[in-house]
């Protein structure tokens, strides 16, 4: 299904615009140098000026994700996108120009850069525009649907579901209304009204519903700031239409859906195409250098495990994860065999009479977590994130603090901005929180390699962790 391979979608529009570049330089070659075309000019070769796709490749695809080519366009207008990829080329021609300069490669043919400059802008607009329409016909098709929750059945909701359902492009499917003032069962554009604002819960646990649209008046602000902290509690994006600033609760990104302002209650960094994959493929890198390079400690580690007391080398728990599927995480075993109905409700506390002597130590040095390595080569976890949680501990969480599931709109990690701070073992809950909401609003790649030597320096052995 498109809906599950999403993720290749993302990486083809990254691989499709190098395609798209290095097709422009090649293009401006031919024009250049084998058409009659423009008076004499030495050629330096078709190996030379290929080679500056070294510089151009990596140099366009910063700038088209700096200049939101790469955020999701579900929702934008398709003219926004020549704008966007006219001001992102001409930086790119003005840094490369100078970029040329400073190195005194004054050779380059300006010719060349001309036409490229042309062919670049025009072939990325038509190739954008074809991979928008084609994104808007599978959508049109009932494929890679998001399923919107609408609270709030009045004018505004009505507005809004209708402009949703005229626009199937979008790929929103409204699976229907809460309010408390329209009695269930009655159709409002196209939809029905399944519930009261107090069946919010129950519907969120028995249906798939990827955002929540609230359209109730201002008037109800108690009712607003609990349908909020609802939504943030179970880890379902909340959007609200029009205007509600003073209450959220985060760094809120606001889109438009014609004239009618969409403003989504919680931004987060890696809900952009580009970034997921950038992020991806960095742990992928060092997964595989990690699983090569750490080997012998693997094995070793293995050995000994195998050695000094009965059961598997392996320990495998069920964590949840992005979006809050649950999957296996692996680690080290550092404990003595124990029911697994006793382990899932037990948290470690300090000389756990479960560890054995070994285990200690590889409990207090991190070397229990390398299996993990594994985890991220599956895409359960990345390098980088908020540490996963039980489930069981996740529902106790998820009730003692409100912003708890926030943590779930990221991939967990094997370190993250709280561990590397302190926050691990057992200490607060709220203040570990604190520090992986930071995480989501604000990840950069910089962000993640400052965690990765933070760990390196303090985070592996560390007086929380027991």
């Amino acid at each position: 299904m498109i809906r599950q391979n999403q993720r290749f979608f993302n990486l083809a529009l990254v691989v499709i615009d190098m395609i798209v570049i290095a097709f422009s330089l090649i293009f401006a070659w031919f024009v250049r140098f084998q058409s009659n075309l423009f008076i004499h000019e030495p050629n330096l070769g078709f190996g030379y000026y290929l080679l500056s796709l070294l510089i151009i490749l990596p140099l366009y695809l910063l700038l088209y994700s700096i200049f939101g080519l790469y955020k999701p366009q579900r929702t934008k207008s398709i003219r926004s996108l020549p704008i966007s990829i006219l001001k992102a080329n001409a930086m790119g021609l003005l840094m490369l120009v100078t970029f040329l300069f400073l190195i005194e490669q004054l050779d380059y043919s300006r010719y060349l850069l001309a036409l490229f400059a042309i062919s670049s802008t025009v072939f990325s607009i038509i190739e954008r525009v074809l991979f928008r329409q084609l994104l808007r016909f599978i959508r049109r098709k009932g494929f890679n649907i998001k399923y919107v929750l609408m609270i709030g059945a009045g004018v505004l909701g009505e507005q809004v579901a209708t402009k949703l359902n005229q626009r199937e492009y979008l790929g929103y499917d409204i699976i229907g209304f809460l309010d408390d003032n329209i009695e269930k069962g009655h159709r409002i554009a196209d939809s029905q009204v399944i519930g009261t604002i107090n069946d919010l819960c129950d519907v969120i646990l028995t249906n798939q519903v990827d955002k929540v649209i609230i359209t109730i008046s201002p008037r109800h602000l108690v009712l607003l700031e609990s349908i909020i902290d609802l939504c943030e509690r179970y880890g379902v994006k909340a959007e609200i239409v029009p205007d509600y600033y003073r209450y959220f609760p985060a760094k809120h990104y606001i889109d438009m859906i014609d004239d009618i302002p969409i403003i989504d209650i919680r931004y987060v960094p890696l809900d952009s195409s580009f970034k997921k994959v950038v992020k991806r493929i960095s742990d992928l890198v060092f997964a595989i250098f990690g699983i090569i390079f750490l080997s012998p400690i693997l094995i070793l580690t293995a050995v000994i495990i195998k050695l000094s007391s009965p059961g598997p080398v392996i320990f495998k728990q069920e964590r949840l994860g992005l979006n809050r599927k649950k999957f296996v995480m692996y680690k080290f075993r550092s404990m003595k065999i124990q029911d697994d109905k006793k382990e899932k409700h037990q948290w470690t506390v300090k000389d756990d009479p479960r560890t054995t002597k070994f285990g200690s130590f590889i409990r207090k040095t991190s070397i229990d977590e390398l299996p993990q390595l594994f985890n991220i080569l599956k895409g359960d976890m990345s390098l980088i994130g908020p540490r996963p949680e039980r489930p069981f501990f996740v529902e106790k969480f998820r009730e003692e603090v409100p912003e708890y599931m926030i943590k779930h709109h990221v991939r967990p990690g094997m370190s993250g901005w709280a561990q590397v701070h302190g926050w691990r073992g057992n200490t607060s809950i709220k203040k570990r929180i604190e520090f992986d909401i930071y995480y989501v609003e604000n990840w950069t790649l910089i962000l993640d390699i400052k965690i990765f030597f933070m760990t390196l320096i303090k985070g592996f052995v560390n007086k929380n962790a027991y």
